[in-house]
């Protein structure tokens, strides 16, 4: 009984979120199942601004640091097996990985 799920991920590595992505994709191919994605989405940027003098005085200079967080969707029709094996794979520390059936 196939039954449509999506699959959400999200890193600071765009380089390891395209690896699990593949890897969620060769798993596709190989049970057979409908794929759609991965769908990427807006890139989220988070600004932190800290001035540089701890003191307050002299010249007013800045530090800028950012973060890029990567998101992707995948949506399968998978079946049981499939999900199993989507259930097992070896997913880095800074991917975080939502599935939900639908």
């Amino acid at each position: 009984m196939t039954q449509p799920a999506r699959v959400k991920l999200t890193s600071i590595s765009l380089s390891r979120l395209s690896n699990v992505c593949t890897e969620i994709m060769n798993i596709g191919e190989k049970a057979g199942i409908k794929i759609k994605g991965p769908i990427p989405l807006p890139v989220k940027r988070l600004n932190v601004v800290t001035r540089k003098s701890p003191c307050g005085s002299g010249t007013e200079t800045y530090e800028k640091w950012e973060m890029k967080m990567h998101r992707r969707i995948i949506d399968i029709s998978a079946d049981d097996k499939a999900m199993r094996q989507l259930m097992r794979l070896k997913i880095p520390d800074n991917v975080y990985i939502e599935l939900s059936l639908t």
